[in-house]
């Protein structure tokens, strides 16, 4: 058929990593922006559940999109995309393009004690496989850039979490936007000068939580070695100790945006909303890039104090809305397919990222 006269012409060919649902869906409000076809291939697991990818088309000689959802099994993911990194290099397609809009693991992007720096050694796995690009959204820090030995390009989502704030939330100019933690500072800032509103910023913790059990300060100290040489002294750090919550900014008689990157264990959320609640705010959205929404978030965020919760469908999250419909979605295919377009035809990037600043 003509269509695929076209596709072969073009010489690029966009692949979905895997057959779920959520995945494919995003790969064809893709495809459908672009023009172009899904490319043919099988990605299953066996009965002992090995992954397996068979691409049922040449790729020689082709640049070719692989686009990954992460859904609920992120290893399962990660495996399906190096082997069908892999297959396709194998199979000699000259660029292999991953598009993954959720970037897992980009948590472990910092040394904890005896721990690792995940994100790191997923980088150095993609380009093994035969990555040779990626295309994301909103790394959880920048610097994961720099893990990876071939480019990345780390697309904003805030142009879109901005726009709808403007157009879907009335009386926006009476809102403040606020960062959960002084760590969200930086983006919450960033959103509040382009929308030349208020920024408040919680600090502290309820006095009884167990969120600094992470970074090792509980673990047990090192016994002194009375014998021998004892070492230099070295200064003792004074532990940290949170304070208790306090919200620095005023919220009074304002609508409450909290704006983060991922939302994914709700707990932190629901109480900042109780807070902002109590001190005045009285209507609560929170605007997040990816909606991980795992365990029971739904829930948990129907019987709370927000009003809203809007990310954007990097990650699938289908499920989660028809448990809880204040969960609303704003569509980035097209910022996703813009970029396919402009990679494929060599053209400037920086297009896409007007009015982005350092700190997005």
């Amino acid at each position: 058929s003509s269509v695929t006269m076209n596709v072969a012409k073009s010489g690029y060919r966009v692949f979905s990593a895997n057959s779920s649902v959520a995945c494919t869906e995003l790969a064809k409000k893709i495809t459908e922006r672009l023009g172009v076809e899904l490319g043919k291939s099988v990605v299953f697991q066996e009965s002992n559940r090995e992954t397996r990818v068979d691409v049922k088309e040449s790729v020689r000689g082709q640049t070719i999109f692989i686009i990954q959802t992460i859904p609920r099994d992120v290893n399962t993911a990660i495996m399906e995309l190096l082997v069908m990194a892999y297959a396709l290099k194998t199979s000699c397609a000259k660029n292999i393009i991953g598009v993954i809009p959720y970037f897992p693991y980009s948590k472990q992007c910092k040394m904890r004690k005896r721990g690792s720096i995940v994100s790191k050694l997923l980088a150095s796995m993609l380009a093994k496989a035969g990555l040779t690009h990626i295309i994301t959204m909103d790394l959880h820090q920048k610097e994961i850039q720099g893990f990876f030995s071939f480019p990345v390009d780390n697309l904003r989502a805030s142009p879109f979490l901005i726009q709808y704030i403007q157009e879907e939330i009335p009386d926006y100019r009476n809102a403040i936007i606020v960062a959960k933690s002084p760590s969200a500072a930086k983006r919450a800032q960033s959103y509040a000068e382009r929308l030349r509103l208020g920024l408040a910023v919680i600090h502290g913790e309820a006095q009884c939580s167990e969120s600094d059990m992470a970074d090792g300060r509980h673990s047990p100290p090192c016994v002194r070695n009375t014998t021998g040489h004892t070492g230099l002294e070295l200064p003792l750090m004074m532990a940290k100790e949170k304070p208790p919550i306090t919200v620095v900014g005023d919220v009074g008689g304002r609508i409450a945006i909290i704006v983060d990157d991922i939302i994914d264990d709700v707990g932190d959320f629901v109480a900042a909303a109780e807070i902002l609640k109590e001190r005045g705010a009285y209507k609560i959205y929170i605007m997040a890039t990816h909606g991980l929404l795992s365990a029971d978030a739904p829930r948990l965020i129907e019987e709370s104090a927000i009003d809203e919760v809007v990310v954007t469908n990097t990650v699938p999250h289908e499920v989660q809305k028809l448990q809880c419909p204040k969960i609303k979605t704003v569509d980035v295919s097209m910022i996703l397919a813009e970029a396919i377009r402009r990679i494929h035809n060599g053209e400037s990037m920086a297009y896409l990222f007007r009015n982005i600043t350092v700190d997005d």
